[in-house]
């Protein structure tokens, strides 16, 4: 098995199942010209994503970690008319690109781009009371997981779906003496999520032009 071939597949599912569209297109596009580094998901990943935004009935998503928007573009299509997405980027230079993509695909009144660390962010949501979110997806700095996924239990209901990405980090999360910060980050993600009686939880393992990772995906179960 080989990167390779996970691309080479990849790419068939991509091109049999998740039809070329010029938004999504234009957006990596915009990310490549910007600079913005390859670290969004793939096209059959950004489908698993709003196709469980679907499953799930969302009216309103969370996202931490907007990065130029694509992922941001497959969730804010899930949603029916009145729904809203806030998402979430530190970087201001990012979040310009994010804001032109979802402008280019007709979200631009639908999503709310935040700027700022989110850390600092997700407590004015909830003093806003913009929550609670039907679904919060967290793709963003691995060190803060923890903190992250303490925030989406304080936004999210009972019913909601929460999914972290980049749980696996290339196998590494397997390695309890990992000094990587980011493996830190997920193992402790890992703890709290298997110590909290309010989720039901699981992780897998994917394999394809990413690389090797997975995601972790909870269903809040009870509320506070």
């Amino acid at each position: 098995m080989s990167q390779e071939l996970w691309t080479a597949v990849d790419d068939y599912f991509a091109e049999t199942l998740v039809p070329s569209d010029p938004a999504l297109d234009a957006a990596l596009e915009a990310a490549a010209a910007a600079g913005l580094p390859d670290i969004g998901v793939a096209p059959n990943q950004g489908k698993l994503l709003q196709l469980l935004a679907r499953i799930q009935g969302v009216r309103n998503i969370l996202e931490v970690g907007t990065l130029a928007g694509y992922s941001t573009i497959w969730l804010a299509r899930a949603l029916p008319a009145g729904g809203r997405l806030v998402t979430l980027e530190v970087d201001p230079e990012h979040a310009e690109v994010a804001r032109g993509n979802l402008a280019n695909a007709g979200l631009g009144d639908v999503v709310d781009v935040r700027v700022g660390p989110a850390l600092d962010t997700l407590p004015k949501l909830a003093a806003e009371g913009l929550g609670p979110f039907d679904l919060i997806f967290i793709d963003a700095d691995k060190p803060s997981n923890p903190d992250y996924f303490t925030w989406a239990l304080e936004l999210s209901r009972p019913g909601s779906l929460i999914i972290v990405d980049n749980v696996v980090r290339g196998g590494a999360v397997a390695e309890a003496d990992s000094e990587d910060p980011r493996v830190r980050g997920v193992r402790r993600l890992n703890e709290l999520i298997a110590a909290e009686p309010r989720v039901s939880a699981t992780a897998l393992q994917t394999v394809g032009r990413k690389g090797y990772d997975g995601l972790a995906i909870m269903l809040v179960t009870a509320g506070r």
